[in-house]
């Protein structure tokens, strides 16, 4: 008499003869699922283009494991050495899902999800793909601002699970923006921060980029997963995502730009007023000479430590570092150390009781900032050839009105009056 076990084996047997090929008496799909969450703004500078991360879910082990490949530590041997030459390591970690979400709910992040829909032997490769990528001899990294993060990382493992459709999709598709017109989208709130890093930013980064470029966003890969679909191995047409949670609304903070704000002409209204100041210290010299030298000897002090400071950073930047978003950099014709003459003469000027010091340390001045204002009207008359465009006017529309007036030229034309 055949038991039940052997019973069971046959009727499986036939089962398994009889059933479509590819298709499994077991249910594994169910087993995995696979997101997307994308984080945006936080409160640290670096956090102001969100995060994105990989959320591996397993029922079986019931598990939510949350893959992040942005992760650095300030604690790390050399790191504020390494990062101030351009050597960024970051590293793949994997953690708690439900951790990290509270964590992003507690400092006001918006935080959405996005479900994948992928065949089972596709979920399988990714969550073995980062797990290779979580091990201790693989997690690190060469990071770079553009090209290489963690949501260039999210990017091209989507790109893998479809057979490399989603770079097929959107590999050669024109972006909206340039590289800089994504970055100001997201620091128009923020003047000093809007003005320096785009202070720093050179020409490489103005040109015209692909939508696939443009997912060094986290927002924007979000954007572009949601109604992408790709062929499955059955031929049939399958949209990546197949439902999106919002886990939380963050409150009250500054919202990303659909559209970059213009800034220059808020750089060139303050520009104006401080040329305006430093007229009136020179007007002020014939009325109260001690007072308006002091007021225009110091005020050179102060702009020119300022930009000094600025064109130092860029000066070191540009040439001794690997941080090549700031290379062909117009800004360091006329932005340069070179400024920071102005801040013992302008001292000089402000204090000296010596006519032919005082004399020589003016002279220096309006020669100082001459060399300024014809160097950022070059700047001005190179964009006309595609090669050397670059979007300064920022630091044109701030600099140039007041360079132009501590220049030799304004005090030539003005002769007599100032």
């Amino acid at each position: 008499m055949i038991n039940v076990k052997t019973r069971f084996l046959a009727i499986t047997a036939v089962l398994l003869l009889f059933l479509p090929r590819g298709v499994s008496l077991f249910a594994q799909d169910d087993r995995l699922t696979l997101k997307i969450a994308v984080t945006g703004p936080g409160d640290e500078l670096y956090f102001w283009w969100g995060h994105i991360a990989l959320v591996v879910e397993d029922s079986a082990k019931g598990t939510s494991l949350f893959y992040d490949w942005g992760v650095f530590s300030f604690d790390e041997e050399d790191f504020f050495v390494d990062f101030a030459f351009g050597r960024l390591t970051y590293l793949c970690a994997v953690s708690s899902a439900e951790r990290n979400f509270r964590r992003y709910t507690e400092t006001n992040r918006d935080i959405t999800v996005y479900t994948l829909d992928l065949p089972s032997e596709a979920k399988e490769r990714i969550k073995r793909l980062a797990e290779d990528n979580a091990l201790p001899e693989n997690r690190a990294y060469e990071y770079h601002h553009f090209y290489q993060n963690c949501s260039t990382r999210i990017r091209d493992i989507l790109d893998i699970a479809v057979d490399g459709q989603f770079k097929q999709e959107f590999g050669d598709a024109p972006g909206r923006y340039t590289l800089r017109q994504h970055v100001r989208r997201h620091t128009w709130f923020s003047p000093f921060m809007d003005w320096l890093l785009n202070f720093l930013m050179g020409q490489d980064i103005d040109v015209p980029i692909t939508i696939w470029d443009e997912m060094f966003l986290p927002s924007e890969v979000g954007e572009r997963i949601k109604d992408f679909s790709y062929i499955d191995e059955n031929g049939a047409a399958r949209k990546l995502v197949s439902a999106i949670e919002v886990l939380n609304r963050a409150a009250n903070r500054p919202p990303v730009l659909d559209v970059p704000r213009r800034q220059w002409d808020r750089e060139l209204a303050a520009g104006l007023l401080l040329a305006v100041v430093f007229a009136f210290f020179q007007f002020l010299q014939r009325r109260k000479p001690r007072l308006g030298r002091a007021l225009f000897g110091l005020s050179q002090s102060a702009m020119g430590l300022f930009f000094g400071i600025a064109g130092l950073t860029l000066f070191f930047m540009t040439f001794f570092t690997n941080h090549d978003y700031t290379y062909h950099n117009a800004n360091v014709i006329f932005v340069n150390p070179l400024l920071l003459t102005a801040v013992p003469c302008g001292i000089l000027y402000a204090f000296c009781k010596d006519e032919k010091k005082r004399f020589v340390s003016e002279t220096v001045l309006r020669c100082l900032w001459t060399y300024v204002f014809l160097g950022g009207v070059l700047t001005m008359a190179i964009k006309l050839f595609p090669g050397f465009y670059q979007q300064n006017q920022v630091t044109q529309a701030l600099l140039l009105p007041s360079a132009l007036v501590l220049s030799r030229l304004f005090k030539y034309f003005t002769r007599g009056v100032i």
